[in-house]
């Protein structure tokens, strides 16, 4: 390594050397050899030094970089060559300190400038890395979306493929040629850019509409609990609704349904914890109980979806809600506040002997004061700290997403 150059690996855009830094284009017109594809050296005027070609041919690239150890060799990338661009395959090969980047602004972050949408959220993706099918789901429940189509999977199919699936709840933005220019960007929904065609190089945004729900994907193979997440309809923009899968799976298992067990889910949100209860008790009935008339539509619609007949929808405020309905072999409750505590006392008392509570909650206040209330009621309290991430990829790499930490609480209540 003592011997050999520096490889510099510069970002450029649409408008050629005009839109880099100044240190940049010292770097390009000091270059012994210029590398790149044929689009971008077409934007590098014509300069002493050589130039070479290496347009999908990685592996031609890295030999090259290698062969030539004495050059100033300067790598030339579209936009900022660490957002799926060819920096981090150079360095897998060889190695970080061969190399220093000089990045452009990638075309991602144009397109979202265009479009006047913050991208700090948003599930970003290339297709050409990451096929559609691997993807889609994820697309489903994201609230912005930024990818990067091929020529195998432009935005027309892409747009029909979402539709195909139930998913036309995103506003649309195809950004084309950027920096360019003949720069356009068209917006329009889904159907719409499902009737065209576009430029080879863009980008395509997703924005998902206001107060627009998502449109679960068919669900083959069914669960008896625990079902992915995204099975749900769920009312999007509300936070808080769905007990995730991995937290729902732990609930069910402290409840200990029996198959005839009466169970009721307090605040039951979009219902998903109601709906995998009355799977498992198939011959015993689950009461939903919900105070927000949207919700309890959605839990009749997820009760529908997944063709439970023994569930409940309770439309009304707890306690008031639960009076007339039996006393149950197990109760589920999720909330916050000083409401919850009254609750699982009140619940605790309609509860049958031998019957199981579990309590959902998310701060640690809330958790001290339920272990008291359920200890001298019950004795024994289990209590678990639920802490879960996700493994998701994003930019070539396997990521966590970490859930909101949360609490459960369960007690049986005595004979």
């Amino acid at each position: 390594m003592n011997a050999q150059q520096k490889v510099y690996i510069v970002g450029i855009g649409d408008d050629g050397p005009a839109g880099l830094t100044a240190t940049a284009r010292e770097l390009i017109e000091q270059a012994t050899l210029l590398v790149g594809d044929e689009h971008t050296l077409r934007l590098v005027p014509e300069r002493p030094g050589q130039r070479r070609a290496a347009d999908d041919d990685l592996a031609q690239l890295v030999r090259l970089i290698a062969d030539n150890p004495q050059e100033r060799i300067v790598v030339l990338a579209t936009g900022d060559p660490l957002f799926y661009g060819v920096a981090r395959y150079l360095w897998d090969r060889l190695g970080k300190d061969r190399f220093e980047v000089v990045p452009h602004v990638s075309t991602m972050q144009l397109a979202f400038a265009r479009v006047k949408e913050s991208w700090e959220e948003a599930f970003l993706t290339n297709l050409a890395n990451h096929p559609l099918e691997t993807v889609i789901d994820k697309i489903r429940v994201a609230d912005k979306v930024g990818l990067f189509p091929t020529e195998a999977c432009p935005p027309r199919r892409v747009a029909q493929a979402l539709l195909d699936r139930g998913i036309d709840y995103f506003d649309a933005y195809v950004c084309e040629n950027l920096g360019s220019p003949d720069e356009r960007v068209t917006v329009g929904s889904l159907g719409e850019i499902a009737q065209r065609d576009f430029a080879p190089l863009c980008v395509m945004i997703l924005v998902r509409k206001p107060e627009a729900p998502d449109r679960p994907r068919e669900q083959v193979g069914r669960r008896l609990f625990g079902n992915p997440d995204e099975m749900f309809l769920q009312s999007k923009p509300k936070q808080g609704l769905l007990t995730p899968a991995e937290v729902r799976a732990m609930a069910l298992a402290a409840m200990d349904l029996g198959p005839r067990s009466t169970v009721w889910d307090v605040g039951a949100g979009s219902g998903s914890v109601a709906i995998e209860a009355a799977q498992i008790a198939r011959d015993g009935t689950v009461y939903a109980i919900e105070m927000d008339p949207d919700d309890h539509r959605l839990i009749q619609a997820n009760a529908q979806r997944f063709g439970v007949t023994n569930l409940v929808p309770v439309l009304g405020r707890a306690p008031e809600a639960w009076a007339e309905l039996p006393d149950p072999d197990a109760v589920f409750i999720g909330g916050t506040g000083r409401e919850v505590a009254l609750l699982v006392e009140q619940a605790f008392q309609r509860l049958k002997p031998q019957g199981r509570i579990v309590v959902n909650v998310a701060s640690v206040e809330n958790v001290g004061q339920l272990h008291a209330l359920l200890h001298q009621k019950a004795g024994d309290v289990q209590v678990w700290l639920v802490q879960v991430a996700r493994g998701t990829y994003q930019m070539e790499r396997v990521r966590f997403d970490a859930l909101n930490p949360t609490f459960l609480l369960a007690a049986v209540k005595p004979e």
